[in-house]
């Protein structure tokens, strides 16, 4: 695994959790990305972010997946480097990116389930952040 340039930042904390539900299910769909994309291009969050990071945050996040026990060492580099007042925002996030496609495979659901867990988000409040994300990636 090639290591980061510097730590991670908080923005870059909240790129490998998109980056981590997008791959999920194995398949980085376009729709995955476009809206992560589109989420660091106009959140205020991200409005300092160098969007150059996202490819050298998405290779360690692809690297620690391949990795046993990885999925673990990304949520210790997510916890170490996200404030506390960040961790609705990174699973908002999260279901953003797992339903830009429409769909949401089991793997997404156990991963935003695990998300949940590992950054301490109340049931009901995660539970509002999900209603929020289907209604924003609503068909008809």
């Amino acid at each position: 695994m090639a290591p980061l340039p510097h730590p991670m930042s908080p923005q870059d904390s909240l790129v490998a959790v998109m980056i981590a539900v997008s791959a999920a299910d194995m398949q980085i769909r376009t729709a995955e990305l476009v809206a992560i994309q589109a989420l660091v291009n106009h959140l205020p969050i991200f409005a300092e972010y160098d969007a150059d990071r996202i490819k050298t945050i998405a290779q360690t996040v692809f690297d620690l997946l391949e990795e046993e026990d990885g999925l673990d060492a990304l949520f210790g580099l997510v916890r170490e480097s996200l404030p506390e007042k960040l961790v609705e925002t990174a699973y908002a996030l999260a279901c953003d990116v797992a339903a830009a496609d429409g769909k949401l495979a089991q793997s997404e659901l156990r991963l935003l389930e695990e998300i949940r867990h590992e950054l301490q988000i109340d049931r009901l409040h995660a539970a509002a952040i999900e209603r929020g994300a289907r209604a924003r990636h609503m068909q008809l």
